[in-house]
């Protein structure tokens, strides 16, 4: 997402790349949870998608957008309390959402009951197996990382998640990298990271140890 300044939150270009895949009926109701700055939801607008809405925890997000981009439906609304009716929207979206919400039980359980029967949720959430070592080295700190990636998974932690919520989900291999994803190691690791990302390339890791996981998770 992009704030004022052209500050990029997320990989944006590789969650159109998911989303694109997917690729939901332009009829379909949307929701996206965490739209921060509205770069996601202006997309959608321009791709055909007018009955979408977003929501974030932060009202300054909610002003960047609303100053960014015209005609944007927003509100402050928190993850894991939905002020929406049960089966409202055909497809939840979420982005570097799902680490930061503490009850990822209470999310999963509002997501479902705003969705349709056989909506979709789209989410993308890094691997905690290789996203704590990253937070250790870029806050220079052992714990701090705890206090924003709350609730970082595994492939099988979120397999289990999803599991008790009743939904039915399969995990896609999306590229992650992107000059975002470059510049972003390049800021944080300096010039080891050209090397490193020579000798392991995440994209092409096997599924439990990819850095990022893009999940459609479907309503029964």
């Amino acid at each position: 997402m992009n704030a004022p300044g052209n500050i990029q939150f997320g990989n944006h270009d590789s969650n159109v790349q998911f989303f694109e895949t997917v690729c939901p009926s332009t009829e379909s109701r949307i929701l996206e949870i965490g739209c921060g700055t509205g770069t996601f939801l202006d997309y959608l607008y321009k791709a055909g998608y007018n009955d979408a809405c977003g929501i974030d925890l932060k009202k300054k997000w909610i002003y960047h957008a609303q100053q960014g981009f015209y005609g944007l439906k927003l509100c402050v609304m928190r993850g894991e309390m939905l002020g929406f009716r049960s089966e409202s929207f055909d497809v939840v979206l979420s982005f570097d959402v799902f680490e930061h919400i503490p009850n990822t039980d209470g999310h999963l359980s509002e997501v479902r009951r705003v969705l349709k029967p056989g909506g979709a949720y789209l989410f993308q959430t890094p691997n905690i197996l290789s996203n704590v070592p990253f937070e250790i080295v870029k806050e220079k700190s052992l714990t701090e990382w705890r206090d924003y990636h709350c609730s970082l998974h595994s492939y099988w932690g979120l397999r289990n998640a999803l599991s008790r919520h009743g939904f039915e989900f399969e995990f896609h291999k999306v590229p992650v990298v992107t000059p975002f994803f470059r510049k972003k190691l390049r800021r944080y690791l300096g010039r080891l990271s050209p090397i490193l990302l020579a000798m392991i390339n995440p994209d092409k890791l096997p599924l439990p140890l990819r850095t990022n996981f893009y999940v459609v998770a479907r309503r029964a």
